[in-house]
């Protein structure tokens, strides 16, 4: 067996300065991310009040976004597979930083949500192949703490929408502020000029003759190419005809049709020993997505709303709640690569579970929403800081960011369900309830499908030689030989 050597310095000199160049990359092109998305969550109402929205359609915008990403998640992470995770990062922040650029010149509600469709796409991308890149790049036992960290760079984003959302819409009017979500597309590009490829990536796939192909599985027919293609098409237009007003009155027919359809292609995509992780793994993403955004895509709905908060209040509320995933992530890197990925993302949930109600309770005293928020989103949407090394365990590198992207983006269809489902809940109470019901109920379960391991429990039952993970190995790091008896070898 292969193992690597005990290293005494502390865990910030293991990283070395390329590795931490390439991970500082990685993170600004996602602190740009969550900048461009969240944006739309800031402006919601003035774009509403200014197209003449009804709270359910301005929350479908939130979700345009979503509808893509399966797609966008899937072609860019097959990219960053072939051809390295370097050219999918750069083509994934031109496209949602150029998608939200768009958005600024929209004239009407469909120009608006065809904008967001582009940012969605280039949105699932950038979490794949930075995910993939950041952890591939750092020593496997700090591979935790790269998840976590990288993903704090969304919250950063997101605090950083809301000061400028501050200073910029009372002044100069929403449009503005996609027009200053493409400005930093040049820093991006600067600093991922000269980077190295993923460590891992170059040491396992590169040299091959013969590239990887994750959807070779999907086209190994005509006959099954085609059908996919339909099941594809069929899917995207049933999504598309959900969260828009065109499949009025149709909803529960195309959501059976998009999910039957995005499922078949997940379990193609794992193959007769693979498929039920792809499956589970989708739907435990789903979930996540459901308890967390409610809360991401509303507050500030429900801050101007509800308890009636002025612009500057609302930033400063956001800038609380920022912080706090921001922080949570930084722990939950810590946590897990202290006690373990799935033990650590368990028992942070159930903590979270305490201040979900107490956060809608308060009404008057922004100090406290502050605080309270503060602890709730470190607890509860910081911890998926951790989902990028939860999922990325489970596949090998060949196949990692296509696996990611695909099973993430689809899964995140959660997000896309939660704004809608939180809008329509407060048509029958206030909007504060039906978000605390949604993020509590979203818990419980996520808490089961974690904690519990499912997505490996579930594969083991067809494929039972499964590695345990696949990132606990540093493939690209040097390695001290121990002799095993009679020459045996050990699988990892």
């Amino acid at each position: 067996m292969r193992t690597a050597s005990h290293d005494t310095r502390p865990w910030y000199r293991e990283v070395t300065g390329t590795q931490w160049k390439s991970f500082f990359a990685a993170w600004v092109g996602y602190v740009l991310d969550g900048f461009d998305f969240v944006l739309i969550t800031l402006v919601l109402t003035e774009i509403s009040d200014d197209f003449g929205l009804s709270t359910v359609e301005g929350a479908s915008l939130v979700s345009a976004a979503f509808i893509t990403r399966w797609i966008g998640g899937a072609v860019l992470g097959a990219l960053g597979d072939r051809y390295g995770r370097k050219l999918s990062m750069v083509v994934s922040i031109l496209l949602y930083s150029l998608g939200t650029f768009a958005c600024g010149f929209a004239w009407d509600y469909t120009s608006l949500f065809v904008a967001r469709l582009a940012i969605g796409m280039g949105m699932a991308g950038e979490y794949s192949a930075s995910a993939t890149y950041a952890m591939e790049s750092w020593p496997a036992r700090l591979r935790n703490r790269a998840s976590g960290f990288l993903i704090s760079g969304f919250s950063v984003g997101s605090v950083l929408a809301a000061e400028v959302y501050k200073w910029v819409v009372p002044a100069l009017g929403w449009r503005w502020m996609f027009y200053i979500g493409i400005l930093p597309i040049v820093v991006a590009l600067w600093l991922r000029r000269a980077l190295p490829e993923a460590a891992e990536w170059s040491e396992t796939v590169e040299q091959r003759a013969t590239k990887p192909n994750p959807f070779r599985p999907l086209f190994a027919t005509t006959a099954r190419a085609t059908a996919n293609t339909v099941l594809a098409v069929a899917a995207t237009i049933s999504l598309f005809a959900v969260f828009t007003p065109v499949g009025s009155g149709y909803v529960p027919v195309l959501s059976v049709v998009a999910g039957v359809g995005l499922i078949a292609l997940a379990a193609q995509l794992g193959g007769r020993r693979n498929w039920t992780l792809y499956v589970a793994m989708t739907v435990t993403v789903f979930f996540a997505f459901l308890y967390t955004w409610p809360i991401q895509a509303l507050l500030p709905t429900y801050l101007k709303s509800d308890l009636g908060y002025s612009p500057g209040q609302v930033s400063n509320a956001m800038f609380f709640a920022g912080f706090g995933t921001m922080a949570g992530c930084w722990l939950a890197g810590f946590v897990g690569d202290w006690i373990g990925t799935k033990k650590a993302y368990a028992l942070t949930l159930i903590a979270s579970m305490v201040f979900v109600f107490p956060v809608f309770a308060v009404k008057d005293n922004l100090l406290l929403l502050g605080a309270l928020l503060f602890v709730l989103q470190g607890l509860s949407f910081g911890i998926s800081g951790l989902l990028p090394r939860y999922i990325g365990g489970h596949f090998p590198t060949e196949n990692r960011a296509a696996a990611l992207g695909f099973t993430y983006n689809v899964g995140a269809l959660g997000g896309a369900v939660a704004p809608v489902l939180g809008a329509s809940l407060a048509d029958g109470m206030p909007l504060g309830r039906a978000l605390a019901v949604l993020t509590f109920a979203g818990t419980i379960i996520v808490v089961a499908l974690v904690g519990l391991d499912v997505p490996a429990r579930l594969n083991r039952l067809t494929n039972p030689d499964a590695t345990h993970d696949h990132l606990a190995v540093d493939l690209a790091a040097p390695v001290a030989d121990t002799p095993q008896p009679n020459g045996a070898g050990s699988k990892a």
